[in-house]
């Protein structure tokens, strides 16, 4: 009890020290900001002596780790009862170092690789059965920080920042669980200890920090000693200690170096040089996609996730009409092969079929849980204005199951909450706020019975068991040439396309001031079945100066096909995450891979919603289709087949390649996706 006390009083000194932490983060700016201001350089002297090139020494510090994020699962064998949060530890960082330092620019180079330890204890929580609960992390690297430096007015000022590349070296945890207060007598639990799995081998991130050089020699000495304070801040941004859930670690580091370095001797009077700077346009670059034969129509039989979030307007508590609510009289002819009878009566314009699929997510539900007597869920409102609107919007939900397919409340359990347990407006949020927090304001359907879930999915995130829908798809997604402009959208003013045939025909579309522009094949080939053309981009600046890029193409004419049926399967993501995919291992090898037949083609292309930057969500959508190919191959391998061909696209935000709108949060919940698309041999 002795030991729990402290960790208590310990627990509860985080929240302190976060507050301190964003004290100690404005005290450092401001005192950069006044160094930067007042400080001059001194003259040497001696003017026999330079200063030291190169400095060498040692580094040591405190790390102040912060603690965000959600951790559970804490290793294959421990999945502990309440989520941990916030928490807070110091650690030792302990490095030598190298700088160098031109005596006559303000520019120069550091590198220091060493110990760094990050553990922690995470805020105490309390379990279902009221047991208070204690997390503490040991974890350590083995950390290389090259840095760029720069000194103000070459003064004894500096400022650095540059990358960090941390290798694990330490990943142990003790976790204890105490008892319940009102049952003093319990015999106390024994501390569970073990290592973190799924912990990353490497963390890349970042550092920016602040020193000062306090000579400890005079000058006319040819070695030269320097005590140097110092403080940086490494932010969350890559600290993810691990490929599961989402905790971060944010760390202000505290310490001095200690510094020496030999001076060298002037032979001859130092003159100013004066660097002559020669200014370049910024960098403009263009693709083009131009794919293979994919028929026009293909019959797709689509396996559409059914996602367990019922979101709710702002303002509002009651369930939206756009989501289809039938009387009691109905339920006997709602069939989940018949869901097209049944359309909501708002509906967005594109994927009509599968919106009209999961805007019946409570009857689908309804009817699951009639079907299945033992099945229970659970209904987590959450709502910005606080747990009692999340609940009275979980209410909402409740009474329709109740009043239309006659379900005993008892099997329903109600929770609020003013976050998600999975929200999409994290910390590091800082655009698009709004459409964020729309997603945010949602019901969560929440269960164990694997009647309704979907196959070997578990956890507060898992969509409900998919449902089939068959329909002709006309030109594919895959089918479409298209034009990026990859990088400088913003140099230009408007920007235009040359195409020109083998015969010299030549074809102009444009102009455009978009990053991507698609259009159908036929645009080019006309009734050509195919044929090699020279592309060329052409670029106007903001300031009347043209760029030119150009390159060479194969188009190929798409044809309808006769007698083929493919399959469709949905992965879906939460927001800005890409390794989330891990959930669906299983579903992917054991469900999805065996459907693709022999000498099957597997086309995945990966979306995101509009939410954030342009450039960073194009990324994102190819780091998710090709997660969902590696998992693929991989199953593949295993079985011993190498018969299998694969086209792998990202295609971010384009709105007009996306599968879904994006004007209700439910769009963009889908549109945060990876589609996989099996086509059988011809």
């Amino acid at each position: 009890m002795k030991n729990m006390k402290s960790k208590i009083n310990l627990k509860k000194g985080s929240r302190m020290a976060w507050s301190l932490y964003n004290l100690t983060i404005k005290s450092v700016v401001l005192s950069a900001l006044i160094l930067t201001g007042i400080y001059s350089p001194l003259k040497a002297q001696s003017d026999q002596l330079s200063k030291p090139t190169w400095w060498f020494g040692v580094a040591a510090g405190a790390n102040l780790n912060f603690y965000e994020g959600t951790t559970q699962q804490l290793n294959s064998a421990l999945l502990v009862p309440s989520a941990f949060d916030k928490g807070f530890g110091a650690g030792l960082y302990l490095a030598p170092l190298i700088e160098y330092q031109h005596p006559d620019s303000v520019w120069g180079i550091m590198l220091q690789a060493g110990y760094d330890n990050r553990q922690g204890w995470l805020e105490q929580v309390h379990t279902p059965c009221n047991c208070p609960a204690d997390l503490f992390t040991e974890i350590s690297y083995l950390t290389i920080e090259p840095s760029l430096r720069i000194a103000p007015f070459k003064s004894n000022f500096y400022l650095y920042a540059g990358p960090r590349l941390a290798f694990n070296l330490e990943k142990s945890f003790t976790y204890k669980q105490g008892i319940n207060p009102a049952y003093p007598d319990q015999a106390p639990n024994p501390d569970v200890k073990g290592d973190l799995s799924s912990m990353k081998n490497m963390l890349i991130s970042m550092q920016i920090g602040a020193g000062y050089d306090i000579p400890l020699s005079s000058r006319n000495n040819r070695m030269q000693y320097v005590l140097s304070p110092f403080v940086s801040f490494q932010p969350y941004f890559g600290q993810y200690p691990r490929s599961i859930e989402t905790w971060n670690v944010t760390t202000l580091r505290v310490g001095l170096a200690f510094k020496f370095g030999r001076s060298h001797i002037k032979t001859a009077p130092e003159k100013e040089v004066v660097p002559i700077v020669q200014t370049k346009e910024p960098e403009v670059l263009f693709s083009v996609y131009a794919p293979k034969n994919i028929p026009i129509e293909r019959r797709v039989r689509e396996t559409f996730p059914i996602r367990n979030y019922v979101f709710f307007d702002l303002g509002s508590t009651d369930i939206p009409d756009r989501y289809v609510l039938i009387t009691k009289d109905k339920v006997k002819e709602f069939t989940e092969d018949r869901l097209e009878v049944f359309a909501p009566k708002k509906l967005s314009g594109r994927s009509g079929r599968q919106m009209i699929a999961y805007y019946n997510i409570l009857n689908i539900l309804g009817t699951r849980m009639v079907r299945d007597a033992q099945t229970t869920i659970s209904l987590v409102g959450s709502s910005e204005k606080g747990p009692e609107d999340g609940k009275a919007m979980a209410e909402s939900v409740k009474k329709y199951l109740v009043d239309v397919f006659d379900i005993n409340g008892s099997r329903i359990a109600i929770e609020g909450r003013i976050k998600p347990k999975i929200p999409s407006e994290k910390p590091s949020s800082n655009e698009q706020l709004d459409l964020l927090r729309e997603g945010d304001r949602r019901v969560s359907i929440e269960s164990a019975s694997p009647s309704i879930l979907m196959e070997y999915q578990t956890g507060p995130n898992v969509p409900l068991k998919p449902v089939d829908i068959v329909a002709v798809q006309e030109v594919p997604l895959d089918a479409y040439l298209a034009f990026n402009v990859v990088k400088g959208i913003e140099e230009l003013k408007s920007w235009s396309i040359e195409i020109k045939d083998e015969t010299g025909i030549l074809q102009n579309f444009g102009p455009y001031t978009q990053k991507t522009v698609t259009m159908k094949g036929r645009a080019v080939l006309g009734t050509k079945p195919e044929g090699n053309y020279n592309v060329n981009m052409i670029g106007i600046r903001n300031n009347g100066n043209k760029v030119n890029k150009d390159t060479t193409v194969h188009m190929v004419l798409w044809k309808p096909a006769e007698n083929e049926e493919g399959m469709r399967y949905s992965v879906l993501f939460e927001f800005d995450e890409s390794k989330s995919i891990s959930t669906y291992e299983k579903y992917l090898t054991d469900i999805v891979t065996p459907k693709i037949p022999k000498n099957g083609k597997v086309i995945i292309h990966g979306h995101t919603d509009i939410i954030g930057d342009a450039a960073h969500n194009q990324k994102l959508s190819e780091a998710r289709a090709n997660d969902v190919k590696k998992i693929i191959e991989n199953a593949l391998s295993k079985a011993g087949r190498n018969d299998v061909t694969f086209e792998v696209f990202g295609f971010g935000a384009d709105e007009n390649l996306s599968p879904f709108e994006n004007k209700f949060p439910e769009e963009r919940f889908y549109n945060r996706t990876v589609i996989i698309d099996i086509i059988p041999p011809k």
